[in-house]
């Protein structure tokens, strides 16, 4: 199978043949499925899967298309960044993301951390209530929305393509002096982040970012229904954000 399609690359590197090509878009049709059902976790009530498949197959075309062997990088690795990006950029253009939303969700952030500092712990979800003066549901509503529309801040997408993601902090690379040292430094964030998570904050961040399981997939090891591990997926998304500041968009783009 591997010796196959790298007779397909071969072949496709010689004449750009675009009956090779649709032959390789086949091969990593399954990639465009995997990265788009990684996103729709997080937007999937306000986007169809189906048409995050079809931007993400424009970006496998141009992952295709642009895919240099002789840097040293694996195609997957290339093309998953690729196929990410193109379905970022698109659902962006579509500008679902309500004004009174991204106010919420800065608001949330600057209370939690204003009352982690003021009381030395982690804040609840009726103490974020109360400072913000809304229902503690609204407070869980906007946790979820706001991971959501992080996927797709403007800012935390222009800092990300530097291309770092969870997995890339955590594999061991060749690379250069500058990159070796910011990983090294998101990893330690990271790590010390993770650990101030509770239990259950820790066993969804794991699976989901590590294990790359799905939220249905975690709740039946959990045994609590997917809502709920998407509410302690939303928090501990808000703490890790406030632990890693700048570095925080690589919790949207694993």
């Amino acid at each position: 199978m591997a010796e196959n399609l790298e007779n397909l690359w071969q072949a496709y590197r010689i004449s750009k043949e675009p009956s090779i090509k649709e032959k390789l878009i086949l091969e990593y049709a399954s990639l465009v499925k995997l990265v788009a059902g990684r996103i729709s976790i997080h937007i999937g009530q306000y986007v169809e899967y189906e048409d995050l498949i079809s931007y993400g197959i424009f970006g496998l075309i141009d992952a295709i298309d642009k895919f240099d062997s002789g840097k040293g990088v694996k195609f997957e690795t290339y093309a998953s960044l690729r196929i990410r990006g193109e379905i970022i950029d698109n659902i962006r253009r579509l500008d679902w993301v309500p004004r009174t939303l991204r106010q919420k969700s800065k608001q949330l952030d600057k209370v939690y951390t204003s009352l982690e500092a003021e009381i030395g712990r982690t804040p609840t979800y009726e103490e974020i209530a109360e400072k913000m003066d809304i229902s503690v549901d609204e407070v869980k509503d906007v946790m979820q929305k706001s991971a959501a529309s992080s996927l797709v801040s403007l800012d935390d997408y222009v800092d990300s393509n530097k291309d770092v993601t969870i997995a890339d902090v955590v594999e061991t690379k060749t690379d250069s002096p500058d990159l070796s040292y910011e990983k090294k430094e998101i990893k330690n964030i990271l790590i010390d982040a993770i650990n101030q998570l509770t239990e259950k904050e820790k066993k969804v961040v794991t699976l989901y970012y590590f294990e790359e399981l799905t939220l249905k997939e975690i709740s039946k090891i959990m045994s609590v229904s997917e809502s709920r591990v998407s509410q302690i997926h939303s928090k501990a998304v808000i703490k890790l954000q406030s632990k890693l500041g700048k570095y925080k968009s690589i919790l949207f783009l694993n």
